[in-house]
């Protein structure tokens, strides 16, 4: 098979995971970026990349690298692509650019639309016809990076961000991100062997994507992809790779899942997911503070996503909730790994215990630390140092 260029997008930070999962994959030439990684493979890599990839948000087929000085660069270089090995005048098409640092093509709109007339006039000199513009839903996605007077192009494989598992019930309030949890389960280290707790679950993402994980279910498996209608689609291809990932599904698990959460609300919502991403046998849920909730099993994994103050949380109440935080580690959880996501670097001191390790990730828009703590024995907490931290010894989030 033809060997392609690919580029699988993702949070910042978190690039890591998602290199570590195209190694698994099998995937050439990885070459690690900021926002993703370059890769190399055939027609089947990139579909084995949309299916598996729980960390990326995208994957895109490079069509095209070249120097751009201004807009006329910029149209010379995407006319000289033979278009219509991509799109025919009866497909739908949609540009979507982002630019940096080059003065001539600052806006990302008009290089979009330069980008676009370039694509059409090649389609309408040979076909006398051209296609038609789709933002909503077009069968062909190109997306187009300007860093300064370098252009790469791309089509886009996957179109709706991967992220979108197709599992979580509704919107709510403050969801972790299921390709940013499931690329923090993999940063952290968890083995897929340990018992995994999360005290502060929200509506479950970290429990339910460790589930997926864990039990080997392909995260793209239920999802349509633009590539699907693109003229090299290759059906028997993609139709073989679900069957076999379709195969590999497990549904028994040996290890205990567990999550807990304060609000009633919040853990229906994270049961529903479960529910729909049909691991709800697998997770044992649980209403309870953080501070008095007792395991079925001592964890010896912890992941969470304590409200930070930017979306949920506030005051007395924020403060309180990494009070809890801090009270269950040291008295639930002895000998753990425990791992907690925080965006404010003024509330980790509530925790009352010293960090381990600070990996700074993105969370949306939102800057945060990836933080490892690791819970002494109480024999040893007695004996040896304290574990109070201060505000000294955190990081800035900046």
């Amino acid at each position: 098979m033809e060997r392609r260029r690919y580029f699988a997008a993702c949070g910042k930070g978190l690039e890591p995971a998602v290199e570590a999962e195209l190694r698994e994959l099998g995937a050439e030439g990885i070459d690690v970026r900021r926002g993703g990684v370059a890769f190399r493979g055939d027609q089947r890599m990139g579909y084995q990349a949309n299916l598996w990839l729980r960390s990326a948000i995208r994957v895109q087929e490079e069509l095209l690298e070249a120097r751009v000085a201004d807009a006329n660069d910029l149209y010379d270089a995407v006319a000289g692509l033979d278009w219509n090995r991509w799109i025919t005048p009866d497909q739908t098409f949609a540009v979507y650019a982002s630019t940096r640092d080059n003065e001539d093509l600052r806006h990302s709109g008009f290089t979009a639309l330069r980008t676009k007339d370039a694509i059409v006039d090649v389609i309408r000199q040979a076909k006398q016809r051209r296609p038609s513009v789709d933002t909503q839903d077009p069968d062909v996605p190109i997306k187009v990076v300007v860093q300064r007077e370098r252009l790469r192009l791309y089509r886009d494989l996957s179109g709706a961000s991967l992220h979108k598992r197709g599992w979580r019930p509704i919107q709510v309030k403050s969801p972790l991100n299921e390709a940013t949890a499931a690329a923090l389960l993999r940063m952290g280290g968890w083995d897929k062997k340990t018992p995994l707790a999360d005290p502060m679950c929200g509506s479950g993402t970290f429990l339910v994507e460790a589930a997926m994980w864990a039990t080997n279910r392909a995260p793209g498996l239920h999802r349509y992809y633009p590539f699907e209608r693109w003229i090299d689609h290759d059906v028997d291809l993609w139709e073989s790779l679900r069957e076999e990932a379709k195969a590999a599904a497990r549904f028994e698990l040996d290890v205990p899942l567990m999550a807990a959460d304060r609000h009633g609300g919040a853990l229906e919502l994270a049961r529903q997911g479960a529910f729909e991403a049909d691991v709800d046998k697998l997770i044992t849920f649980h209403n309870n503070y953080a501070a008095d909730w007792v395991p079925p099993t001592p964890p010896g994994f912890v992941v969470t996503n304590p409200p930070y103050g930017e979306r949920l949380g506030f005051g007395d109440d924020l403060i309180g909730s990494w009070n809890s935080l801090g009270k269950f580690l040291k008295g639930q959880c002895p000998g753990a790994t425990a791992w907690v996501l925080s965006g404010n670097p003024e509330l980790t001191k509530h925790l009352g215990m010293r960090a381990a390790e600070r990996v700074p990730v993105m969370n949306g828009a939102i800057d945060c630390r990836w933080i490892r703590y690791q819970v002494r024995d109480p024999s040893e907490v007695e004996d040896g140092p304290s574990q109070v931290g201060d505000s000294a010894s955190e990081e800035p989030a900046s």
